[in-house]
């Protein structure tokens, strides 16, 4: 029985062609994702992804637009009971400088190529996000 929402914000960095991506591990499980996280209580949508953007990866960013918001419904894949809503926006990072991994759960980074012709993502949001990305940077 579903008795909880979990609401995802996430960033999209792409630069030259290629899109920020984290490898970590969740729950036993290896995950390429995009950067962001949870939505906090009394917390926007942009402030949620600031805050991720300087807890996971020390740095600052300028949000360009929205990008995609899940438009249908989808269950955890790691709380049965949990509802997600999830939504992207496309952000550029103000100093690259500044730059270093905080989050100990972030194995790496690393700029993916957009044009790779299999979809990296496990997760069935990111893999629309991505392909979305695609299309937009034909």
């Amino acid at each position: 029985m579903i008795d909880k929402i979990n609401i995802r914000v996430y960033g999209c960095v792409v630069k030259e062609r290629k899109v920020l991506t984290l490898f970590e591990e969740y729950a036993g499980e290896p995950l390429v994702k995009f950067p962001g996280g949870g939505l906090e209580y009394g917390e926007g949508t942009l402030e949620c992804l600031h805050r991720e953007f300087d807890e996971e990866l020390n740095v600052k960013i300028d949000c360009i637009e929205h990008f995609y918001t899940q438009e249908d419904f989808l269950v955890s894949r790691f709380r049965e009971n949990e509802q997600l809503l999830t939504i992207y926006y496309l952000v550029n990072i103000v100093d690259e400088k500044e730059f270093l991994i905080l989050d100990p759960c972030i194995e790496k980074t690393e700029w993916m190529d957009i044009d790779t012709p299999d979809n990296p993502f496990p997760l069935p949001i990111d893999k629309i996000v991505f392909d979305k990305l695609k299309e937009k940077f034909l």
